[in-house]
């Protein structure tokens, strides 16, 4: 009898598949890929989902920028990202439309779309999203990739959906790129759950100030390096210990208007993250 060989994809596959990689909701699920597997195009995120009440991973901003709006969304029950497409479904399509199945380390590669959601909307309970900046769209691989994709979903019934940087509102982008640069200066957790307690604080006693006047009057009255105090506020924020409408500019954002995560969730979620 003639063992089969595997090849490193497959082995890859199958210990993923064992993991539980792809699998569950809300905070049971694990996203089939994570930022420690996939060379980022740019920046990548850990980020906790109060609606999952788990550590998302997200590939780009783009995708960040995406979650965000998802996020918020009041119908939003469910985000499931980096979620998998059942590899012998995508084979099939492929064959049929004479498209190359994607293939990695001599094997097929499961293919992934960036988003399945679910929501409480009874004319849309759920649907898939692939994030793509508008640039990557000139490639003709990637639009069969695509292609495949858009397929596999319309024969499950759900609807699926190409998202650009076009399709997010500037507000949010613009916050995302004033926030995440701080993001990978992190606190350790005692540090942080201090700085919460303290900020909150100040936040409390000036709610009709913005985050920016607050900070330095902060720097001013503990005699700290001018910007001391909003690069911790940037800090707090992008590791989402407040709670804050991601619809408006932080610019202009009052300290009245954040309001601080729960503190044992919050200590849960950076102990994921700094994992």
């Amino acid at each position: 009898m003639t063992r089969k060989k595997y090849s490193n994809s497959e082995i890859k596959n199958q210990k993923w598949i064992k993991e539980g990689r792809g699998s569950g909701h809300g905070c049971e699920y694990k996203p089939w890929l994570t930022v420690r597997d996939v060379p980022s195009e740019g920046r990548s995120h850990r980020i906790f989902g109060h609606k999952s009440q788990r550590t998302h991973h997200l590939l780009s901003d783009l995708e960040l920028a995406v979650f965000f709006v998802l996020e918020w969304h009041t119908d939003t029950i469910d985000i499931r990202e980096q979620f998998p497409l059942r590899l012998e479904d995508t084979q099939a399509l492929a064959g049929e439309q004479g498209i190359q199945h994607p293939a990695y380390q001599g094997g097929a590669h499961i293919m992934t779309s960036d988003f399945l959601v679910n929501t409480e909307d009874p004319r849309r309970p759920k649907f898939a999203l692939q994030a793509k900046y508008s640039e990557t769209l000139q490639d003709s691989r990637t639009i069969e990739k695509l292609e495949l994709e858009r397929r596999y979903w319309f024969q499950k019934s759900v609807p699926w959906m190409l998202v650009t940087e076009r399709d997010i509102p500037k507000v949010i982008l613009q916050n995302i790129n004033w926030l995440y640069p701080a993001q990978r200066d992190q606190f350790d957790e005692k540090m942080m759950l201090d700085r919460v307690a303290i900020y909150t604080q100040h936040f409390q006693l000036a709610p009709d100030k913005t985050l920016i006047d607050v900070a330095k009057q902060l720097d001013v009255v503990y005699k700290l390096p001018a910007g001391q105090s909003l690069l911790e506020i940037r800090q707090l924020l992008a590791s989402r210990c407040f709670l804050f409408d991601i619809l408006k500019p932080l610019t202009a954002l009052k300290a009245g208007e954040l309001r601080a995560e729960n503190m044992n969730t919050m200590s849960e979620a950076l102990r994921v993250s700094n994992q």
